[in-house]
């Protein structure tokens, strides 16, 4: 179109603001695990970076007391339990019952005393207790890192706003299998859904508020 904004631009009109932390915080690592680490897998995706970042965010959050959850996918042997999304992505089959790839990475040591919700499908919130947890806990505010951007990432960032908490996507937390869906699905959450933000603002953050115990 001739004498259109760019894309920065158009959105800067439209969609230039910020929601903001909130005053009570949970931390969520969404799906971080082998077969994204892996590099004989075929989910392979170069991700060491974020997990290292989610782990300095992690150690910041258990200063202050604030909760951190995680997510694992599994499915039955024949992937029934999966419905239309098993029969769409063949990688799932990674995540059948007893599958090394479903497994924690090594990196990632998860205590037996913090929570791990198992589900089916992309977000963190369809057909889990995440919500009521969350509500339980008077949480405002979801901290999200993990894999993938584009996938369960972005699914658990809309849910999450759809849940009235406040999404904080950490951009130096989140990774894909490409720079491409990555940035976009970025800049997509930060204009409609949520607030994207660097791992030194999250842990600045944390670092303000009193203890959640």
């Amino acid at each position: 179109m001739p004498n259109s904004p760019d894309l920065g631009e158009n959105y800067r009109i439209a969609y230039d603001n910020k929601i903001g932390f909130g005053k009570r915080p949970a931390l969520i690592f969404i799906d971080f695990v082998e077969a994204y680490f892996n590099k004989d897998c075929e989910l392979y995706a170069d991700v060491d970076d974020a997990l290292a970042s989610a782990l300095r965010i992690r150690e910041a959050a258990r200063a202050k007391n604030v909760p951190t959850i995680y997510t694992n996918v599994s499915y039955l042997p024949d992937g029934s339990d999966g419905g239309r999304f098993f029969q769409k992505a063949k990688p799932l089959r990674n995540f059948t019952r007893g599958n090394p790839m479903g497994a924690w990475p090594a990196a990632l040591k998860v205590p037996d005393d913090e929570l791990v919700i198992t589900k089916q499908y992309p977000s963190a919130f369809f057909g889990t207790s995440l919500a009521s947890t969350l509500t339980t806990w008077n949480i405002d505010t979801l901290i999200l890192t993990g894999l993938s951007t584009s996938g369960c990432v972005r699914a658990t960032c809309v849910d999450c706003s759809s849940h009235g908490f406040i999404p904080i996507v950490v951009r130096d937390a989140v990774g894909d299998r490409h720079e491409a869906p990555h940035e976009a699905n970025l800049f997509d959450m930060n204009a409609k859904y949520g607030d994207v933000v660097t791992e030194a603002e999250t842990i600045a953050y944390l670092d303000t508020i009193g203890d959640n115990s």
